[in-house]
């Protein structure tokens, strides 16, 4: 079962779309790991700024990154297990007995 979907994703687009697609997805998360903690940054000075309170939470960078660092890094995980399932490892093709062959026979 495993090898005919395996061939389906190799030889026609669906598979490199959807390798394509999760890697991009793991590099936007990898960047929102340094984009993430100044938009909280932002969110929390402007809460203080409405509210006139200065006793609004801060967390710390870390806390803000670190969604973001386990989004990017599953990602990046799944899309190296499905590149290496797919691409480093041959295809099985299927080898004909030439004693079998009807074209032979006749």
């Amino acid at each position: 079962m495993f090898d005919r979907l395996k061939r389906a994703l190799v030889e026609s687009y669906v598979g490199a779309i959807a390798l394509g697609w999760l890697f991009a997805q793991g590099l936007i998360h990898f960047a929102n790991i340094f984009a993430a903690p100044v938009a909280v940054w932002i969110a929390r000075k402007e809460y203080a700024r409405l509210t006139a309170s200065a006793a609004a939470s801060a967390g710390s960078w870390r806390q803000d990154a670190l969604p973001e660092l386990v989004r990017s890094f599953s990602l990046l995980l799944i899309w190296y297990v499905l590149m290496r399932w797919l691409y480093y490892k041959p295809l099985k093709t299927k080898t004909l007995d030439p004693t079998s062959n009807p074209e032979q026979a006749a």
